[in-house]
């Protein structure tokens, strides 16, 4: 499964309300880039906009980042994933993770709970070591993640995370983490704009947790993030700024960079950035 150098990521709607005749995935497939990432959400079983992602293109691999381990039953998932092969030759990648104490009611034991819902895939026999990934961030999970997956899918990173990752997974496994992009050349500006994305995730232990092992103290979490915080996690600049950012992601280890670009219109794919994007990002 061949996901290229460069994805996206994207967990709204994939319509552009400006541009509502064009198919945006059919389209972000003709520039070139190389998977498309959406969110699995918090329903049971597994969302149907992966299908719909399917079913709008013909050769880029459409991955959940991620299907929560907590509210999709192994089976279930097995089954849908079963479906999704039959019809679409094998180009959906499962991307697993444990999610975050405040989503989920019950959660306890989340590396247990990840390596438990392994077996049941495996178990289930459908979804092959090497159709699916973590969501991993620490040393454990990462383990699993080379062990037992075809590698590691990191959330809200900066460079050197991706660097200690490949460390951690060694040469082999898959390292696909997701950056978030702000394509604005105002440091005050992109920093106001990146901040209404890091100031949910700066509450989510997880993340913040991860961060703080990089140096990252209270009084860069605060506020939705201290200026070298936003920096290190968002890239923002100009179209050079942001080539450079997934250079320096490919660079410290990454096989796979999907972005994900924020804009002011939250609710709406960002259709221009991305074809702006596409040419530095993809020789092309």
């Amino acid at each position: 499964m061949d996901l290229g150098k460069v994805g996206i990521w994207w967990s709204g709607r994939w319509r552009a309300e400006d541009e509502a005749s064009v198919d945006v995935a059919a389209e972000m497939e003709e520039l070139g880039y190389g998977a498309l990432w959406s969110s699995g959400g918090f329903e049971p079983g597994l969302s149907k906009q992966f299908e719909r992602l399917l079913s709008a293109t013909s050769r880029v691999v459409v991955a959940s980042g991620i299907v929560s381990v907590w509210v999709a039953e192994a089976d279930e998932v097995s089954r849908s994933v079963a479906a999704l092969d039959a019809r679409y030759r094998g180009r959906f990648l499962l991307g697993l993770g444990a999610s975050h104490a405040v989503a989920v009611e019950g959660y306890s034991r989340p590396y247990s709970h990840v390596v438990e819902y392994l077996d049941a895939l495996d178990s289930a026999g459908v979804v092959a070591q090497n159709r699916r990934l973590l969501a991993a961030l620490g040393p454990r999970m990462l383990a699993l993640a080379a062990g037992r997956t075809a590698g590691a899918h990191p959330y809200f990173v900066p460079v050197e995370h991706t660097a200690r990752a490949r460390q951690e997974l060694g040469d082999g496994p898959l390292l696909a983490p997701e950056v978030t992009v702000v394509l604005e050349r105002d440091p005050t500006t992109a920093r106001d704009l990146a901040r209404t994305f890091t100031a949910l995730y700066l509450t989510l232990p997880n993340y913040t947790n991860n961060l703080r092992t990089f140096g990252f103290g209270d009084e860069d979490i605060a506020g939705g993030g201290s200026d070298r915080l936003v920096d290190a996690v968002v890239a923002w600049g100009d179209v050079e700024a942001i080539a450079a950012r997934v250079r320096a992601h490919h660079d410290a280890g990454a096989d796979h960079v999907c972005i994900q670009v924020i804009s002011t219109g939250r609710e709406s794919f960002p259709l221009a950035q991305y074809r702006e994007l596409a040419p530095a990002l993809l020789g092309r």
